[in-house]
This record gives structure tokens, C-alpha cells and sequence, in this order.
């Protein structure tokens, strides 16, 4: 079996009891941007309780290899599209297409409730990550700044959906 057939994305049920799996990717997942993006990530904030809150307000994906979770997704909803959140993937497993396939889930949801596109914002300084998005069929619509910050700090990303 190939890792394609190996990984399964889920929708998280209301009682999922992993949150602590669930940060502990994020944290690993998030590590590279560390003293490369300024202000730093706000995944330096979650903790088990928040993402568990954060799973009440949007719906969650996560990646499964086995038992094991190797990625994870967060949308929320608003009027006309759904905004995409902590996009992870455990860094052993990345570049196989399991941030493709959680895309995708996102995608299918936005879809299936009618809405018009898919938005997310990334870092100026991922490049690498607007260039991905690219490749998923984002396009950049604004440069925003964190507060605090004059020079632009994110780039807004949006996709249509078919």
C-alpha cells in the first residue's frame, strides 16, 4: 500500500479527544517559520483548549496515516466563502500531497454549502507557501499588515469555486 491509500482525510467528529496530537503537529509543522516571519506565529498561542474551541466555531480535517495524524485543516465559514486556518502537515510527510488533499476537503465543503471561493492568508516571507497555493489555484487579491506593523506583513489568498 502507498502512502496515498495509507492516508485518509477525516472530518473531526464533535468528540474527538486528540487535541494534544493535534497541537503537537502544528507546533512541528509551524517550527520552520520561526525566526523567518515577523510577527511571529500565532500557533505559538494554541494550546489543547483552544483548538478544541477553535473546532466549535469551524470544521476540521485532519490527515490520518493509520492512528497517526499527519495534518490538519481549519475553515471557517462566512457569508460568501470559507476562510482556511492552520494548514498543517507533519514535516516527515510533506511534499506527498496530503496539504493538497486537505485543500481539497475545504474545497468540497465550500462547494457542497454553495459558497464562492476559498480564502487564506500566509506570510510575506513564505514564499514557498505562495507559490504552493499558486499551484492549488489561489491568486492573491491584498497585503495586509499585523498590528503594529506599517510594512504589509500577509498575503490574502483566494480561490473560486467551479
Amino acid at each position: 500500500m502507498n502512502w496515498k491509500e495509507a492516508v485518509s482525510i477525516t472530518r473531526i467528529p464533535a468528540d474527538f479527544d486528540r487535541w494534544d496530537d493535534v497541537l503537537a503537529l502544528i507546533t512541528d509543522a509551524f517550527a520552520g517559520m520561526d525566526g523567518v516571519i515577523d510577527p511571529p506565529s500565532s500557533a505559538h498561542l494554541l494550546t489543547a483548549d483552544t483548538l478544541r474551541d477553535k473546532a466549535r466555531r469551524e470544521i476540521g480535517f485532519v490527515a490520518l496515516n493509520g492512528d497517526r495524524i499527519v495534518g490538519c485543516v481549519f475553515a471557517l465559514e462566512r457569508t460568501a466563502e470559507y476562510y482556511v486556518g492552520k494548514l498543517a502537515v507533519a514535516p516527515d510527510c510533506q511534499g506527498q500531497g496530503i496539504g493538497r488533499r486537505l485543500m481539497q476537503a475545504v474545497e468540497d465543503l465550500g462547494r457542497s454549502r454553495g459558497k464562492a471561493a476559498v480564502e487564506l492568508q500566509t506570510r510575506i516571507e513564505l514564499t514557498g507557501n505562495h507559490a504552493a497555493f499558486a499551484r492549488f489555484g489561489f491568486h492573491e487579491t491584498e497585503r495586509t499588515a499585523h498590528e503594529g506593523y506599517i510594512r504589509p506583513t500577509s498575503i490574502t489568498m483566494r480561490k473560486v469555486l467551479a
